[in-house]
């Protein structure tokens, strides 16, 4: 029985930090990862080269001492966003990716896209210059039922996108469902990250014995084979496939309330939730490439040259089931077993 794990220091290709009490609250419990991709869905949200670099700055300054996490920023795609600009930004380094977010997906998303021809020219340019595009892949029409719409926003607005434009880079977000991970596999200049959570909970987690606000999430998590057609595809080591948290923190008293916000706050404990699924399905040689490989691959980076330890002990690990962010409190994402994978930084 494997009992320890080294692994290259994995990245996060999908974080919320948030700004202000609560990015100095939650920052540091990305401590474990290299890079982190952030998303730019602040309100106002982040679509100018000089705001994704101001945002750069503050979260640079929240790092704890001794972090060494590096934000790796994103421009929020808007139907009035100059080609221009996205090229002259990544040229300078300054961010790494767009966002795209269909308007009213999820969690201030207003500023989205409604009509994607508009935002053909940008996917041209993005495509000469090399840029990846990272969707939040939904559709927001009413008539479409919530669980698919990850499934109808692949035929109906990526499979186009990516016919008319071939060479773009494109990265699926957070995939919920079999569809996704099928269609990620089925061709080119396509990747996909898969959040912790996914791989732990099913729509039942949700909604069986009582409504549970601190598992609800967009995309929502869907039925159970689904959960499992995403624990094949992060467990197979395949290079399209790479960890993005989605890590969303949220007050407390906004979770919890008639109209509760999306997300799961799972920074803190991804680690050893993840050493723990993949342990269960036979697959903890594969977790590096999951968490630590693939991303930077996909991205075009190196790998992180520094390592961190997983250590397998009788007792626990503990982490908190909240935290203070300000006058507020965020909830840690329970997957519901106890965790005996420690994380440690290796020596």
């Amino acid at each position: 029985m494997t009992h320890s794990l080294t692994i290259s220091r994995p990245d996060d290709w999908h974080l919320h930090l948030r700004d202000g009490a609560m990015l100095d609250a939650v920052c540091g419990y990305s401590s474990h990862f290299g890079r982190a991709i952030i998303m730019p869905n602040l309100v106002p949200p982040v679509v100018t080269a000089e705001q994704a670099a101001a945002y750069r700055d503050r979260i640079l300054a929240a790092r704890p001492e001794g972090m060494t996490l590096r934000p790796l920023m994103t421009l929020y795609l808007t139907e009035a966003t100059n080609p221009a600009d996205i090229v002259a930004a990544h040229a300078a380094g300054i961010i790494s990716a767009v966002k795209l977010y269909p308007a009213g997906a999820t969690t201030n998303s207003a500023s989205g896209v409604r009509d994607f021809d508009k935002a053909r020219p940008v996917f041209d340019a993005m495509a000469e210059a090399g840029i990846p595009l990272c969707f939040h892949g939904e559709v927001t029409d009413p008539e479409v039922d919530i669980f698919d719409r990850e499934a109808v926003f692949i035929d109906r607005v990526l499979e186009p996108i990516r016919r008319a434009q071939p060479a773009l880079r494109v990265i699926m977000e957070h995939i919920t469902t079999k569809d996704g991970a099928d269609y990620v596999r089925s061709g080119d200049n396509i990747a996909a990250t898969i959040t912790t959570h996914h791989l732990v909970i099913n729509r039942n987690h949700i909604l069986v014995g009582g409504i549970k606000p601190h598992y609800y999430c967009l995309p929502v998590a869907k039925r159970e084979s689904h959960r499992l057609a995403l624990r094949e595809a992060a467990t197979s080591g395949d290079g399209r496939f790479f960890l993005g948290t989605d890590s969303a923190p949220h007050p407390d008293h906004a979770k919890e309330s008639a109209c509760g916000c999306a997300g799961c706050f799972t920074a803190p404990n991804t680690m050893s939730i993840l050493a723990h699924v993949f342990e269960e399905d036979g697959a903890l040689d594969k977790l590096e490439a999951f968490t630590s490989l693939n991303g930077p691959a996909y991205y075009g980076l190196p790998v992180n040259a520094d390592k961190i330890r997983l250590v397998k002990r009788d007792t626990p690990a503990a982490y908190p089931a909240k935290i203070q962010a300000g006058d507020e409190t965020v909830t840690v994402f329970d997957p519901g077993y106890p965790l005996y994978w420690h994380v440690e930084d290796a020596q």
